[in-house]
């Protein structure tokens, strides 16, 4: 595991393109492509991107960063996690960042990728866990939830993982790192001042309280801060 620390958008897409090891004919599925930052990422490459999402907005800007990369070979395409529309064994890589938490069968979401996913493929998964201690996880969840209604829940790590197991997948690698987080560098991420308040004056009496909800919640000083775990998973099909 690195220790904590501020790791920037480069230094984790540096990561997923070691974990994807794309070939200029690779054909990727970015699912739930977000603003399409992994999609641009992949995309000089690979041979063919799919940007997948179920917002219209994500996919509009998507579309228009990797127009202004100059980036002819990603694919907006919108739906369903729970539900792709492609034929099994469609994909070389499927790679999904940061997303897991907001789909509510996240068993489901991972056979489907397993499915479009090749015999020979690969799955990279990159995603924040909460603690073992059911509490502590129930806790930092709902905290999540209050910042972004659209969160629905966290795993922990041993839940992930046999997730994966049931999706019928298998980790062949994996990789955590903490990030160090500052309450109004997280609260920003989703443009909603107006949680800012309730939201300050709950975790500041929880830090107060020596209550740190599985993700090391404390003052730094006058400084809000917590800890994110972020694990890395390179899975492949299970033979």
């Amino acid at each position: 595991m690195v220790s904590a620390a501020f790791f920037t958008d480069e230094w984790i897409l540096a990561r997923i393109r070691e974990a994807a090891s794309l070939t200029p004919g690779s054909r990727v599925l970015d699912l739930a492509c977000g603003p399409g930052i992994v999609s641009e990422t992949l995309a000089y490459l690979a041979g063919t991107v799919v940007a997948y999402d179920i917002t219209p907005t994500m996919l509009t800007r998507t579309h228009r960063r990797c127009a202004e990369a100059g980036l002819t070979n990603v694919h907006c395409m919108l739906g369903l996690a729970e539900a792709l529309p492609f034929a099994d064994e469609t994909f070389d890589v499927v790679v999904n960042r940061s997303a897991l938490h907001h789909f509510p069968r996240p068993v489901v979401t991972l056979a489907e990728m397993a499915r479009v996913t090749r015999a020979t493929g690969r799955i990279v998964i990159v995603d924040v866990v909460s603690s073992e201690d059911p509490e502590e996880s129930a806790l930092h969840n709902a905290l999540e939830v209050l910042r972004d209604p659209s969160h629905i829940r966290m795993l922990p790590t041993n839940e992930l993982l046999a997730s994966l197991q049931e999706a019928g997948l298998k980790a062949q690698t994996t990789a955590m790192w903490t990030n160090r987080r500052e309450f109004d560098e997280w609260l920003r991420i989703t443009n909603a001042p107006e949680r800012a308040s309730p939201l300050r004056a709950v975790m500041g009496a929880l830090a107060k309280a020596g209550v740190a909800a599985g993700v090391n919640l404390h003052h730094d000083g006058d400084t809000l801060v917590f800890d994110h775990r972020t694990l890395l998973i390179t899975a492949v099909k299970r033979g």
